[in-house]
């Protein structure tokens, strides 16, 4: 956490020096030009201190209610057009000061708008939820687990070292502006009318997306360490490893497993020391396929072999692995296995009951299932992947841990080894699983569609908002491209009329997709410029349109074999997609 603070503060102070400070910068420069020296000492700490409250509580409720992720956007033009209309009008200002004064030891004289400590704060609160949307890699993966795991102390942190870097910065900013603008602000009144129109015209501007039209079109035209100068520093090794920390990895039995294949002892016997004693399931909520649906616990299942296994049902790789899981439940549980899915959500709709249990019905699963919304089990085991399993011998030790899928024969191996170490004739059957192995070949590794985690678009630096996106007309390979107007969200990116480009290398191509109001709707899907046939594309195409009827991974590409193609996406306009996964 202390490198994830430390981190915040640069990279916050490199992002005003970017172009996204641009709707701030005039009102901040304006508005500590004028009144005492304490001004804009006072602008900077309400800009740190409410855009820190923006950027975790206020997200953290937005979150929680299922509020639209650009309502802090929209709260923000409000803000500062409100702001600015007040300061046009002199009588209404004056009213606002007399106010202000009253908290304020050194209130301003009703030309300034107040000349002191307190005047200037309330001036950078406003700017601080303006300059919210200015938050990068590594406060938007802060935002991201604070929405879905409990609030605490270290992730406020990370936002305030943020702000105060980037309020650090605007702070020196605005002493050399009030040297330049100082002669304008002796006209007084008329100055503060026109500080009023500054912040009306930014407001409108940011109400018609002007402000991200132009940063995305000086993005196209210069280098990105110059559009963006704390990518390089947020997208570091040491950044993501300190996130990866922030969601509970990195402690733990999982965090010290390699999940390499088991080895072999010279009896050929598999080789499964014991790696700590397995965590209790802790923080759960909803559990399925219990009697009444009432919680399992470790201790109570002392005496039977164990399988943990962590999944989210939107994820391909668990998908693909629940075949297996199904199979070793059905031979084995008569003698002693007890499989225990723990459902860690990765997107906000999977913490939906309702979803989890639609989906356990429609992939036939029969072992008992825990909701883990909080990640609190996650955290136990100090886990950090989807799919990933652990085997709890009788005694509550685990033996084994694997990351991922593939080597299901190993793996079958080490349930019959800890079965017949606790005196268990399993017999000489095995249980016949067989399912969908990943493709060899594939190139295009998953990537997000959402801002927090969005990789590998050629479009310029995404934020949250309404964009009408530009992009070149050719794709390049394993890269995506937004083209017309679509609205970019934390978790996930919604059409508004645009459409979706990929160059892929892959046999198959897997979306989360949902809608923003539940009710179905179509997206064409185009292959190399033509409509895909229905026939190998799989039972969700009909034609050449995907019918998304909830919010679920879907097979968009199912190829002969492994193959570089460019797929074109055309949803309706409110379907939402949230990942791509390929294989």
């Amino acid at each position: 956490m202390a490198l994830l603070i430390l981190f915040g503060f640069v990279a916050g102070a490199a992002t005003a020096l970017s172009p996204c400070v641009l709707p701030v910068l005039p009102i901040a420069l304006s508005a500590g030009a004028t009144g005492g020296r304490r001004r804009p000492l006072g602008i900077v700490a309400g800009l740190a201190l409410s855009f820190t409250f923006a950027t975790v509580a206020l997200v953290y409720v937005i979150a929680a209610l299922g509020l639209p992720d650009d309502l802090l956007r929209k709260l923000a033009i409000v803000v500062l057009i409100a702001f600015g209309l007040t300061l046009m009008a002199p009588p209404l200002a004056a009213r606002v000061e007399a106010w202000i004064s009253r908290f304020a030891a050194r209130g301003g004289g009703p030309k300034t708008g107040g000349d002191g400590f307190w005047s200037g704060t309330l001036i950078g609160l406003s700017l601080g939820l303006v300059y919210a949307p200015c938050a990068g890699p590594i406060l938007a993966g802060v935002i991201t687990v604070s929405a879905s795991q409990s609030f605490d102390t270290g992730r406020l942190a990370v936002a305030l070292s943020y702000g105060l870097g980037s309020a650090v910065v605007l702070y020196f900013l605005m002493l050399g502006g009030r040297r330049a603008i100082a002669p304008l602000a002796r006209r007084g009144t008329a100055f503060q009318i026109a500080m009023g129109g500054v912040m009306v015209l930014v407001g409108l501007a940011m109400l018609g997306n002007y402000d991200i039209r132009f940063q995305n079109a000086i993005a196209t035209d210069l280098p990105s360490f110059l559009v963006n100068p704390s990518e390089a520093l947020e997208d570091s090794a040491s950044a993501k490893s300190a996130l990866v920390d922030l969601r509970g990895g990195g402690h733990g039995v999982g965090s010290e497993a390699t999940g390499a294949a088991p080895a072999h002892g010279a009896d050929g016997s598999l080789d499964l020391p014991v790696l700590g004693k397995a965590p209790e399931f802790v923080g759960t909520e909803r559990w399925f396929n219990t009697p009444g649906d009432r919680p399992l616990t470790l201790s109570g299942l002392r005496g039977r072999v164990v399988l943990v296994d962590f999944w989210t049902y939107s994820c391909i790789n668990c998908l693909r692995t629940l075949p297996y899981l199904k199979a070793w439940d059905a031979r084995y549980r008569k003698d002693g296995l007890t499989i225990v899915g723990v459902h860690t959500p990765e997107f906000p709709f999977e913490r939906d009951a309702g979803n989890v249990e639609e989906a356990i019905e429609r992939n036939g699963i029969r072992y008992p299932v825990a909701q883990d919304n909080e990640q609190q089990t996650w955290s136990a085991y100090g886990n950090q992947y989807w799919p990933a399993e652990y085997f709890i011998d009788v005694h509550g030790d685990v033996r084994y841990v694997h990351f991922g899928e593939g080597e299901y024969g190993e793996k079958e191996k080490v349930i019959r080894q800890l079965l017949a170490e606790a005196g268990d004739r399993v017999g000489r059957g095995m249980s016949g699983a067989n399912g969908i192995e990943p493709s060899a070949g594939v190139t295009t590794p998953e990537t997000y569609l959402g801002v927090a985690r969005a990789e590998r678009f050629t479009n310029p630096e995404l934020s949250p908002g309404l964009h009408d996106f530009k992009a070149p007309a050719r794709v390049p390979p394993n890269e995506f491209v937004l083209r017309g107007p679509w609205r970019e969200e934390f978790h996930s990116a919604t059409a508004a009329g645009g459409s979706l480009e990929l160059n892929f290398g892959a046999q198959h191509v897997y979306l989360v997709l949902g809608t923003t109001d539940g009710e179905p709707r179509h997206v064409r899907v185009l292959l190399d410029g033509k409509p895909i046939d229905a026939a190998a594309a799989g039972a969700d195409v009909h034609g050449s349109d995907v019918t998304v009827d909830s919010q679920r991974l879907y097979e968009l590409v199912d190829l002969p074999r492994v193959g570089h193609h460019v797929l074109r996406l055309e949803p309706e306009a409110g379907v939402m997609g949230y990942a791509f996964t390929f294989g």
